[in-house]
């Protein structure tokens, strides 16, 4: 590791434990204590783990809007949908648009699927935006307006669990298959390089804090809490 990487690696410890997430004394822990090179399909995927830790986010805040039996905390959606405009949409599926769909197509494999994939993309941008708009509003907000973010909210979820999944079952597979293992190789150091440029110190290991810590703000931070009594 470079005196740069260890730099950085410092610097990015130093934000998780500033950010006080509980039950996290290191970002390691949050992270799984791994800091090794991934492919590039498992980065996108990895990339999906936090879109559906953004997901149980939302459903939680829908679950509190419909019942009114407890407040979500100030700022906590709009910090949510920051994170998934910035690392979902700007950078995420802006990598996916440019380096996965037209491979594809190019190859005549999965055109179908990778238009409606970018419809949705697209989709998915307005309804961020709408939500952030509607979070903005914080306790003022109007009986209308908490109807509609509770809509928007569904919607988001209910279009991005099977949008994630077909693109990691169907999508991701297809993609790899359309290169050598040597390209391959190449392409996760190209994505990476990406990811650097775009996001620089918001790419996926402060996206995990963050995420992390709208959780904890929550309170569904506790991964026992999802367990059924059986």
């Amino acid at each position: 590791m470079s005196a740069d990487d260890r730099g950085g690696r410092r610097q990015f410890l130093g934000l998780a434990v500033g950010l006080g997430v509980a039950g996290c004394a290191s970002a390691p822990h949050i992270l799984g204590g791994s800091n090794e090179d991934v492919g590039p399909a498992e980065d996108l995927m990895r990339e999906h783990g936090v879109l559906n830790r953004v997901l149980l986010v939302y459903e939680e805040c829908r679950l509190r809007l419909d019942l009114r039996k407890s407040e979500i905390p100030p700022g906590v959606l709009e910090d949510t949908a920051k994170l998934v405009q910035q690392f979902i949409h700007d950078y995420h599926e802006t990598l996916e648009e440019g380096e996965v769909f037209p491979r594809l197509e190019e190859a005549n494999e999965l055109a179908n699927l990778t238009r409606v994939l970018r419809t949705q993309h697209a989709a998915g941008r307005a309804i961020t935006a709408r939500i952030l708009d509607l979070s903005a509003q914080g306790p003022t907000i109007s009986d209308a307006g908490r109807t509609e973010l509770s809509t928007r909210l569904t919607d988001f979820v209910r279009m991005y669990r099977p949008h994630e999944a077909r693109e990691d079952t169907v999508v991701f597979p297809a993609f790899h298959k359309l290169f050598t293992p040597r390209e391959w190789d190449a392409l996760g150091d190209r994505f990476e390089g990406q990811e650097r440029e775009k996001v620089g110190e918001e790419g996926f290991e402060h996206a995990v804090v963050r995420v992390a810590t709208i959780e904890h703000a929550l309170q569904i931070d506790e991964l026992s809490r999802f367990t059924p009594q059986v």
